[in-house]
């Protein structure tokens, strides 16, 4: 099974990138995942099950860690031949 997600971490500002997005990011990116569009008020990342929940625990751990006090994220399957 394919999955996707997509999420954004808070709190946001403007002026500065925070260390919670940031690390969230990095998650996602270093995951073996076969697509990631990073935004800038969301990323959507996409891949096998298995791989992609486990990224999702480790992005929800790290980004709490480093200061995130909302995530909103979202899981849909993805049908064969999209995405």
């Amino acid at each position: 099974m394919r999955l996707r997600v997509e999420f954004t971490t808070e709190p946001f500002d403007l002026d500065e990138v925070p260390a919670h997005a940031v690390v969230a990011r990095e998650v996602v990116e270093a995951a073996d995942l076969d697509a990631v569009d990073v935004g800038p008020f969301g990323t959507t990342a996409e891949g096998g099950a298995d791989t992609l929940l486990a990224a999702v625990d480790v992005l929800l751990r790290r980004a709490l860690a480093e200061g995130a006090t909302r995530i909103s994220l979202q899981v849909n399957v993805v049908e064969e031949g999209e995405g």
